[in-house]
């Protein structure tokens, strides 16, 4: 079982910056996958960036160039470093675990956390 726990979200003007941080119950260096989903008003949730245990990175369109996905080994966290914030990254921000099982892969998601751009 894995819990992960998210912060850092809030209001900020657009070509504001925020760091969310998602907190895992668990060692990361175990969790060959995480990663970062949103979603946002009356919309699916999707893909925002993602990172593997090797290190290995995966970004949205909308992301790239805007967005670091980062993991800290000893802190057992997930950051995603967000700059030139736009309106339409306002959403809730979910943090996923990716966990290989012998049994087969789970995932486990974060609460979430609101990032609100606006002016």
């Amino acid at each position: 079982q894995v819990q992960l726990v998210e912060s850092g979200g809030g209001l900020v003007q657009p070509g504001g910056s925020l760091r969310l941080s998602c907190a895992s119950s668990v060692d990361i260096k175990s969790i060959y996958q995480l990663g970062w989903y949103r979603q946002g008003p009356g919309n699916v949730r999707r893909p925002v960036a993602t990172i593997r245990n090797t290190g290995g990175t995966d970004y949205a369109k909308s992301a790239e160039g805007r967005f670091t996905i980062t993991r800290d080994n000893a802190k057992n966290t997930v950051n995603l470093q967000m700059n030139s914030l736009k309106h339409e990254d306002t959403a809730v921000y979910f943090c996923i675990a990716g966990v290989n099982y012998t049994s087969g892969n789970k995932d486990y998601w974060g609460q979430g956390t609101q990032v609100t751009v606006s002016s």
